[in-house]
């Protein structure tokens, strides 16, 4: 029996997933692969590398330094968030990510990536965090306010607007226990949502642009299929117990802490339920 991590994006907003993880990691919780997407890749990467509070430490500390992410950024850069500081600076000299456990952990990571060409969702095998931190950047690259990622003559942008919640992709996989965690309640659904300008600036790809078109229709089919494979045992899904009001970009230190917090609580409460679920054979 092997167990699959599928953690959903939503960039501030993911720091709930960091919440959950680290009590996961407190739990020492065995994991034999991660499936991230966008911010969920970005949280994810310290469950592999055994940094608990990690997440929290420096969003927290630099969410309002312009260097990090914001309208500076996409100003001076054309990134949101800004590729020197956040994929480099930071995990290289600031708050040092642990590239040797990552590398010699032996659970599987997959970072999700949509491909501008196809308008498809790839699934990258990352094993080597700093000659594949551009992965895990194109994963968390919101279209309109980031440039297209360039990898082995491939174009990508955010995960999430090909596969925002991965489940399938861990059944194809064959993993038999698979811990969902969602960054939005059980009665969110995404809206149609008017996006002419994102379809002009992406008139070049045309399959990306139908991407784009179909992203809440997908969204909200995915998270139908989850409830039932909850209800029916086949998955466990962790999820907001209730909305709080962040920001994709949220600068407000109060807020993304009460989110990291609602992580930790939530999964608390459900400890025991999922404690029962992976002892299942």
């Amino acid at each position: 029996m092997k167990t699959c991590l599928v953690l959903e994006g939503g960039g501030l907003r993911g720091i709930y997933t960091a919440g959950v993880l680290d009590e996961m990691l407190k739990d020492n919780l065995k994991i034999d692969a991660i499936i991230g997407v966008s911010m969920g890749a970005l949280i994810g990467i310290n469950y592999k590398s055994k940094q608990p509070e990690r997440a929290i430490r420096y969003n927290l500390k630099y969410c309002n330094d312009k260097r990090y992410m914001g309208f500076h950024s996409l100003i001076k850069t054309g990134n949101i968030a800004n590729k020197e500081f956040a994929y480099y600076k930071l995990p290289n000299e600031l708050d040092k990510f642990d590239y040797n456990t990552y590398e010699k952990s032996k659970i599987k990571m997959y970072v999700t990536v949509t491909n501008l060409e196809t308008g498809e969702a790839e699934y990258i095998e990352v094993d080597d965090a700093k000659e594949g931190i551009e992965y895990f950047r194109a994963s968390s690259s919101m279209p309109g306010v980031s440039r297209i990622v360039e990898i082995e003559g491939n174009k990508y942008l955010d995960g999430g607007v090909a596969d925002s919640i991965p489940v399938q992709k861990a059944l194809e996989l064959g993993y038999d226990r698979i811990i969902v965690v969602l960054t939005r309640p059980i009665e969110y659904r995404k809206k149609i949502t008017e996006m002419k300008w994102l379809q002009t600036r992406y008139k070049n790809y045309p399959k990306f642009k139908k991407t784009i078109a179909t992203r809440n229709k997908n969204y909200n089919s995915t998270v139908e299929e989850i409830i039932k494979l909850e209800k029916s045992n086949k998955i466990f899904c962790i999820r907001p117990s209730k909305s709080i009001k962040i920001k994709r970009i949220e600068k407000d230190e109060r807020i993304i802490l009460e989110q990291y917090n609602l992580g930790k609580n939530d999964y608390l409460n459900i400890k025991e339920n999922l404690l029962i679920y992976l002892k299942r054979k």
